[in-house]
């Protein structure tokens, strides 16, 4: 799924990878063979140090009973991680040259994530942002020097939208000291309105032209995104259950921790991937609502593996919150993931309303699962893994009955 295959010819605005500095021109959406390119995948990676940094600090806050404010801080910092990561995948999907130039930037901005991520500890168990605001300004920089380039090279409309996205982010960014100046109780509304103007800069710098974004490959890149977060989270959880089965001897409170935390991802993964989501992603007004949503199936996908370990730490007495809170760690998140995804895409495939209410009647059960007091973990497993067995025979059964119907018409 990378680049590493001989490409086909490349159409005009398709890097040319023989000269080390090219003009930094839209690529066409109609393009063939677009997919991921290495230094995506490596840009992936290196931002999911920083929602793991999250998730620890979340797991901690968690564990120690302040989840209210665990939480908010979770969600803050997670947008920027998001939004940063976001901004580039939408950018490269329509500009990636891939020249010198280009990489070194974007190298620039994997720096910025880092720095970012070696703020996140002291934001939240001091409320500073510094550090944090800092690497978010790095990556931000570094994008409005991408649009200035892109600018430069293109001409009309296409211009001026390109100065509208580097205006906008530079402006953004002098609203975003508020985290740094204001006193504390103030930060959470600057968060707020910052947050909704970031988040409305893509929509105005559009509203007379669009960028040649390619839908097949931003599908691409959001799903090996999920897998990334995915795997994240079943590789704290694994430590978790690791480090707790060697300190505490209690293998039989974790095991269906561990049982039902792997039911929950497989199922996560599963669901995500049964149907191809790039057939509907066909406009801005499609692709924008697509996309803002995806920062709850990341923040909740992620938020899975931060449940998993506070439940872990409860199981062997480690954390001062009930069992059912630690349950709950797990539940809400599931059940939050299970509806988003079933908003942003299934309910665009399922057909009749059996299939659409499987997601959201799931979504409800996982809940009360928490209930369940140690088996609440494995038993929202179970019921996630019934999901996706209640969808793949009621889309086999819908196909069955189309099937005849077709036959006759092909005949003809």
């Amino acid at each position: 799924m990378t680049s590493s295959s001989a490409p086909a010819p490349a159409p005009q605005g398709a890097p040319q990878p023989h000269r080390p500095l090219r003009r930094l021109t839209a690529r066409g959406r109609e393009e063939a063979h677009r997919v991921s390119s290495p230094l995506e995948l490596f840009f992936d990676l290196c931002f999911v140090v920083a929602i793991a940094q999250a998730g620890s600090e979340l797991v901690h806050a968690v564990a120690a009973g302040h989840a209210g404010e665990g939480v908010l801080n979770y969600a803050m910092i997670f947008f920027a991680i998001w939004w940063a990561w976001m901004n580039f995948t939408w950018f490269a999907s329509a500009y990636d040259n891939d020249d010198v130039l280009y990489r070194v930037v974007t190298l620039v901005q994997i720096a910025g994530v880092l720095v970012l991520a070696a703020g996140v500890s002291r934001a939240f168990a001091d409320h500073d942002y510094a550090l944090v605001l800092i690497g978010y300004v790095i990556m931000r920089m570094a994008l409005a020097s991408q649009w200035l380039r892109a600018a430069r090279g293109a001409g009309g409309p296409e211009r001026t939208m390109a100065l509208r996205y580097a205006g906008g982010v530079l402006l953004c960014q002098v609203g975003w000291l508020g985290l740094v100046v204001l006193p504390e109780h103030a930060r959470p509304w600057v968060f707020l309105v910052m947050a909704i103007a970031e988040l409305c800069v893509p929509v105005y710098a559009e509203k007379d032209h669009t960028t040649s974004w390619h839908p097949h490959h931003i599908a691409e890149r959001f799903g090996l995104f999920t897998i990334i977060v995915l795997g994240e989270t079943i590789a704290a959880a694994t430590v978790a259950v690791r480090s707790a089965a060697a300190e505490h001897d209690a293998l039989g409170e974790l095991l269906p921790i561990a049982a039902g935390g792997l039911l929950i991802v497989f199922s996560a993964w599963w669901i995500y991937f049964v149907v191809p989501i790039h057939g509907h992603l066909r406009s801005n007004r499609e692709s924008f609502l697509w996309g803002y949503g995806h920062y709850f199936i990341f923040a909740s996908a992620a938020s899975i593996g931060a449940g998993l370990e506070v439940a872990v730490e409860e199981a062997v007495g480690k954390a001062h919150i009930s069992t059912q809170a630690a349950s709950l760690a797990v539940t809400l998140p599931t059940a939050l993931y299970l509806l988003t995804v079933w908003a942003l895409h299934s309910r665009h495939f399922k057909v009749g309303v059996a299939q659409q209410l499987v997601l959201p009647v799931t979504a409800v059960l996982v809940l009360c699962c928490t209930f369940l007091g140690g088996w609440a973990v494995l038993a929202a497993g179970i019921v996630s893994a019934l999901a996706v067995t209640a969808g793949t025979t009621l889309t086999a059964r819908t196909a069955a009955r189309e099937r005849p119907a077709d036959a006759p018409a092909a005949a003809s």
